[in-house]
């Protein structure tokens, strides 16, 4: 399979391709529904057997090369199937963990042995690869990371923890930042990242509840001396803060597509319903107090939408996608909010029953405004690195 966007020029096009895969994902996806994904969300269960349909028919693993059995596309079209499923109420978030990141990664930084081992489990959608970076004391500063790697013979021992780790209890592995040592200079951590096996010893993985109801679970990890051989190492020693862009634009790009797929399907959700619900002798979506909402909504998604493939269409180019990538998770975050907002106000009281699902979404999109970067931070990446404005920290 061929990219469906080659240059950032035509990235605004929707290639009859694009077409085809989110129709084919809108269609899997959609036997599932808001329902299922709500009662998964309450109960903090995994849509795995979503997960297995669409990795049996090539879209988990979209962006996988071909030689690993993937589907030798790239960040365009994994943004495509994130969006279709989300836009039939089904946003998979290890969509963005273990296609986005992980498999961004080591498809352009692990060794041939790390390749043939995980791309081609990670392709057909058997196995699920999570990231931890995340810290108590280090969120959004990696700089502070404490987890340490140090080297022992031919192995690494990891000493340290993460927190709000998605779907650990669902991945094989997990992809760890951790410091191989410090920058005389700066003090600043050298980063390395590992393959480490979730039943690893010494691994110990405890549930973090979350109101929000999400289908993954987030969680606690810690690293009580965990042994792992240098073959788990990606990438070079202390490499790990370049190997970490490459896998967090597609983590934004990723971000955006959930919250695009959230948003239009908020949108058309509330569309339908005012439209046909009758109030005082006309549909409610007559009264422009009722529809201007919505439509501005729906302006907001759209344009979220097409900063989201401006993004990915640079990445698939090899061009420099930072700024991009932090504008659309920004936008689409903030999109998909007022996109649910809206419908449960249009519904109603009914916006808040459970049979009607808008706030399990609005939960997901909340959670997106958050994590895995958040907003300030984007802001802080803009106003230095695109306005030339000082650094605030």
């Amino acid at each position: 399979m061929t990219h469906g966007v080659d240059t950032a020029t035509n990235a605004l096009v929707d290639p009859d391709l694009h077409r085809d895969i989110r129709d084919a994902v809108r269609d899997i996806a959609g036997r599932h529904g808001l329902a299922e994904y709500a009662e998964r969300g309450y109960r903090c269960e995994p849509q795995t057997e979503l997960w297995q349909e669409l990795g049996k028919a090539g879209f988990i693993g979209i962006n996988v090369p071909e030689e690993y059995g993937g589907g030798g596309a790239g960040m365009s079209e994994l943004a495509v199937v994130a969006e279709g499923a989300a836009s039939v109420g089904c946003p998979l978030l290890l969509l963005l963990v273990s296609s986005a990141i992980s498999v961004e990664i080591l498809s352009r930084h692990g060794d041939l042995a790390q390749k043939q081992q995980w791309l081609t489990q990670l392709a057909d959608g058997s196995t699920k690869m999570g990231f931890a970076i995340t810290e108590p004391d280090a969120g959004s500063n990696s700089h502070r990371i404490a987890t340490t790697a140090r080297r022992d013979g031919a192995n690494y021992v990891i000493s340290g923890s993460k927190y709000f780790i998605s779907g650990v209890d669902e991945s094989a592995a997990v992809l760890t930042v951790a410091a191989t040592g410090h920058d005389e200079r700066t003090g600043k951590a050298r980063l390395s990242l590992f393959i480490v096996p979730t039943d690893a010893p010494g691994l110990q993985v405890t549930n973090l509840p979350v109101a929000a109801s999400i289908p993954d679970r987030q969680s606690t990890l810690f690293y009580d001396d965990v042994r792992v051989p240098g073959s788990a190492l990606v990438g070079a020693e202390g490499a790990g803060l370049r190997l970490l862009f490459d896998g967090l634009n597609p983590e934004r790009i990723t971000a955006a597509a959930l919250c695009v797929g959230i948003g239009r399907f908020a949108v058309e959700k509330a569309a339908r319903y005012v439209s046909e619900r009758s109030v005082w002798g006309a549909p409610l979506g007559s009264h422009q107090a009722v529809a201007h909402p919505l439509a501005k909504a729906s302006i907001g998604v759209e344009l979220a939408a097409l900063m989201m493939a401006k993004a990915a269409a640079l990445h698939d180019a090899g061009r420099p996608a930072g700024a991009e990538s932090n504008m659309a998770k920004y936008a689409a975050a903030d999109a998909a909010i007022a996109a649910v907002d809206a419908a449960i106000q249009a519904h109603g009281g009914n916006g808040l029953a459970a049979e009607v699902g808008l706030v399990p979404l609005y939960g997901m999109a909340r959670l997106l405004k958050i994590a895995p970067v958040n907003s300030e931070m984007i802001l802080n990446y803009i106003a230095t690195h695109v306005l030339g404005m000082p650094r605030s920290y």
